[in-house]
């Protein structure tokens, strides 16, 4: 017999709920990059390698935008707040603007310049800790963030949030495998570095020589078996304080400063 429920001629038939649509910055990358909030935006707009393809603004941005002299490739869409909010994660803070743009053209690995610190990312999947982590790498002028292909959050949505305009400064290369990736860069002379907190030496008391590839495992797990045998030495962070473990990001800023005020000297 057939089911009630299933027959939209029948009494109590109930048609099943249409699947929730996920907001734009939840869907697979395989289009434009989303970047919302003011200062991302900005260093969008000003970087000549962004290809704009949409604004949504609100009134009050579009203003802000004019009193700032903001050259815009496009004309901005005027939008209530809520419209952004629509494109958008719960609780994004989009200070009512957003922009759809082409990806970035992303460097290939044997194009870095063999010079300086690159950093290599072991599957971090968080974009608020990867967007940290770049705004440090330009802080630093890292020449590079290594990802790996899977395992790694697009450079779009929360990501570009969290790095406030560092996307457009610092280049970001995803590799297929990691481990090949950093026999690659030791042939070009990169000693490579990997943080952990069982590592065997204080990074501040390390030999450091550029150029340098600082390999960061993911919070928690820490580095892959295979990175951690890759690596020519695995070096700790050494604090004085009672709590002896770093969030991830701070723990890259951290190593990023030891390591420049060292390769200075």
């Amino acid at each position: 017999m057939r089911d009630r429920r299933s027959d939209p001629r029948k009494p109590g038939f109930r048609r099943p709920a249409p699947p929730r649509r996920p907001p734009r910055a939840e869907r697979p990358a395989d289009g434009p990059a989303l970047i919302y909030g003011w200062h991302p935006v900005i260093a969008a707009l000003a970087n000549p390698q962004r290809k704009i393809r949409r604004i949504l603004a609100t009134e009050n941005a579009v203003r802000r935008l004019a009193d700032e002299g903001v050259a815009l490739p496009v004309a901005p869409e005027l939008v209530r707040p809520d419209a952004i909010a629509g494109e958008l994660p719960p609780d994004a803070v989009h200070q009512g603007l957003m922009l759809e743009a082409d990806p970035l053209p992303a460097p290939a690995l044997d194009e870095l310049p063999a010079a300086g610190i690159v950093l290599v990312l072991d599957q971090i999947t968080d974009p608020h800790n990867v967007g940290a982590i770049l705004r440090s790498a330009a802080a630093f002028a890292a020449a590079a963030v290594v990802v790996t292909a899977r395992h790694s959050p697009e450079a779009t949505g929360v990501l570009a949030k969290s790095a406030s305009g560092a996307l457009e400064v610092v280049p970001i290369v995803a590799v297929p495998n990691l481990a090949r990736a950093l026999l690659a860069l030791r042939e070009r002379g990169f000693q490579l570095v990997g943080l952990d907190s069982a590592g065997d030496s204080d990074l501040a008391a390390t030999p450091l020589a550029a150029p340098l590839a600082l390999v960061i495992g993911a919070e928690g797990k820490g580095l892959r078996h295979l990175t951690r045998q890759t690596c020519d030495l695995v070096a700790r962070l050494d604090v004085p304080g009672a709590i002896k473990s770093l969030n991830v990001s701070n723990a890259t800023a951290l190593a990023l400063y030891i390591a420049t005020q060292r390769l200075a000297r």
